[in-house]
C-alpha cells in the first residue's frame, strides 16, 4: 500500500527569502548569545548581581534568551506565511 502526501507540495517562490530571514535572525540571536557568553567570562560577578525582585543577571538574561527564541520563532513563522501568501498564488 503505497501512501500519497496529504498535501501537494510544488515549488516554493518564498524559499529564498525565508531563508534570508532565517539567516538574519540567527545572527541576531548569536549577537545577543554572544553578549550572555561575553559576560560571562569577562565579568562574572556582573552575573551575580540582583535586578528585578531579587533574581540576578544570569537568570533575568538566561531566562530573555529563551522567551527571544520563542518571539523570534513567532515573528519567523509571520513572516514566513505573509511572504509565502504573496509569492505563491498560483
Amino acid at each position: 500500500m503505497l501512501h500519497e502526501p496529504s498535501a501537494v507540495i510544488g515549488t516554493d517562490n518564498a524559499a529564498e527569502k525565508k531563508a534570508k530571514l532565517g539567516v538574519i535572525l540567527f545572527f541576531v540571536y548569536t549577537i545577543i548569545y554572544a553578549g550572555f557568553v561575553v559576560i560571562g567570562l569577562t565579568k562574572p560577578e556582573l552575573m551575580g548581581l540582583e535586578l528585578i525582585s531579587g533574581q540576578n543577571i544570569a537568570i533575568i538574561y538566561g531566562f530573555g534568551l529563551i522567551v527571544l527564541a520563542i518571539v523570534m520563532g513567532f515573528i519567523y513563522n509571520y513572516f514566513c506565511t505573509k511572504m509565502e501568501n504573496k509569492l505563491n498564488k498560483n
